[in-house]
């Protein structure tokens, strides 16, 4: 009995650091392979096996991928690339051949456990959108034929431009145009078949466009005190989990607040262009390192404080081919040598040695820090001293995130521009994008880089009006 009760005891305590893992989320890379110095995928199965990495997503359905990642335990999810869906939407027999040949061919072997089907399809310039669900619809047919449905699922990767508005988080809406042909089909096909919502999430781009605004730390998940959702009061620490609230709001808005999301894509670039404030190796490690370790440990959102999250890092390389700023091809965590760009943990055992090391390096520039002069303007020119901040003709696009970041991460008073209000009308991007610049420039002082914007701002000194709506001059 003795030694009975000795086994049992060293069972448990075998079982409890498995049982605090599963407490936590998970960690998974995005194998891109546009590059031209690449090891070979037998290599690279070899480096996810040594680093603790058991989930990976490929962008493709590659034979030499899928037959290294054999036998290695290690869960994969491939993807049905935007140029198939056209084909797939419209031939069940075409997605019933892609799923023989590239799923069910190398199934249970290789653990394959999703499908995205397409990637950031509503951005997709050839307009492949209208091919979404069907093509979704066939392809889970032809699982369900291969009786693998029940343990392959699928979904469509989407970015967070699909938000109509992002901030304040509490405030997230996907776009109008959307919602019936796309999302409302999409999220019921996720709910009949068990799925999750993809999405593509990246702080660093927001960070990037608003680094006048936006703290440094608040995008790295660094110390810092944190912004208040104006609509449902929670305390945000961090930017990733302000997005990821946006989609869960839209979500909830739809009535499919019960659909779980994994976050296909996120990462930060180790270099950049000049002009790509905050690219740099210590601002990634930072931003990688602490979002580890803030899945692994666990706990969701603010809003969904028990959503486990599963987060796909991007990239596993630099890629040397890929077109764009230089941050396009420096987003990786290990070079094409499979040496480490960064060091960052992959495991909780990893997590016991990791510290995030920030540079004491003052000034701006591309380490990502900003200087910000805190002096008050003293202007004049309508003799009265004050001065305000406008919107200026930059396109809607910018003006549209510059106004979500006003109205959201910023504070401003953004409660007199909704409908009904004293400020609503004019009912236009540019008159209520400078009635939220203006209330944010005032909250902060005047200091003049509150009325920057990226560029999409300046500071006037005679009282703006916008119909019969007047700007205030405090907040």
């Amino acid at each position: 009995m003795t030694s009975l009760l000795y086994s049992i005891s060293l069972i448990f305590l075998t079982l409890i650091p498995l049982l605090s893992l599963a407490d936590g989320g998970s960690i998974g890379v995005n194998y891109g392979r546009i590059g031209g110095d690449l090891p070979s995928a037998f290599k690279v199965a070899k480096l996810l096996k040594s680093q603790g990495i058991d989930r990976v997503r490929v962008y493709d359905t590659d034979p030499a991928v899928l037959k290294s990642l054999s036998g290695t335990g290690i869960k994969v999810t491939v993807n049905l690339p935007n140029e198939l869906l056209y084909a797939a939407s419209r031939t069940p027999s075409f997605a019933y051949g892609w799923i023989r040949r590239n799923v069910a061919t190398y199934y249970p072997h290789t653990q394959i456990e999703s499908i995205a089907v397409g990637n950031e399809v509503f951005v997709d310039p050839k307009n492949t959108t209208g091919f979404l669900i069907p093509a979704m619809r066939n392809i889970h047919q032809a699982l369900v034929k291969f009786k693998l449905d029940s343990v392959i699922k699928l979904s469509s990767p989407v970015a967070l431009s699909a938000l109509q508005n992002s901030y304040p988080s509490s405030a997230g809406c996907f776009r109008p145009e959307l919602i019936e042909p796309v999302f409302k089909p999409m999220f019921e096909f996720l709910r009949e078949t068990g799925s999750s919502l993809m999405v593509n999430a990246y702080p660093f781009f927001a960070y990037e466009s608003n680094s006048d605004v936006i703290s440094l730390d608040y995008a790295l998940f660094r110390q810092n005190p944190g912004v208040v959702d104006a609509g449902n009061g929670l305390r945000y620490s961090n930017l990733f989990d302000a997005q990821i609230d946006a989609v869960f709001a839209a979500m909830t808005a739809l009535k499919y607040d019960d659909i779980p999301l994994i976050v296909s894509e996120t990462g930060w670039p180790s270099k950049g262009d000049s002009n790509e404030i905050g690219a740099s190796l210590e601002n990634a490690a930072a931003y990688n390192g602490n979002l580890i370790k803030r899945v692994l440990t666990g706990g969701g959102t603010p809003l969904r404080p028990k959503a486990n999250l599963t987060v796909f890092l991007f990239a596993l390389f630099n890629e040397n081919k890929k077109p764009g700023p230089t941050s396009e091809r420096n987003y990786g965590l290990f070079y094409p040598n499979m040496e480490k760009v960064y060091n960052i943990p992959f495991t909780m055992e990893d997590l016991k040695n990791f510290r995030d090391e920030r540079s004491n390096n003052g000034g701006g520039g591309n380490d990502g820090s900003v200087v910000r002069d805190l002096t008050p303007v003293k202007r004049g020119g309508n003799g009265s001293g004050e001065s305000w901040c406008v919107a200026k003709d930059v396109g809607e696009d910018k003006l549209q995130s510059s106004l979500d970041y006003a109205c959201g991460e910023g504070g401003a008073n953004c409660r007199p521009i909704q409908p009904g209000a004293a400020c609503y009308d004019p009912n236009t991007l540019r008159a209520h994008a400078s009635y939220a610049f203006n209330s944010y420039y005032q909250k902060m002082g005047r200091v003049p880089n509150a009325c920057y914007f990226d560029g999409a701002a300046y500071v006037v000194t005679e009282q703006p009006r916008f119909g019969k709506c007047e700007f205030p001059t405090e907040y």
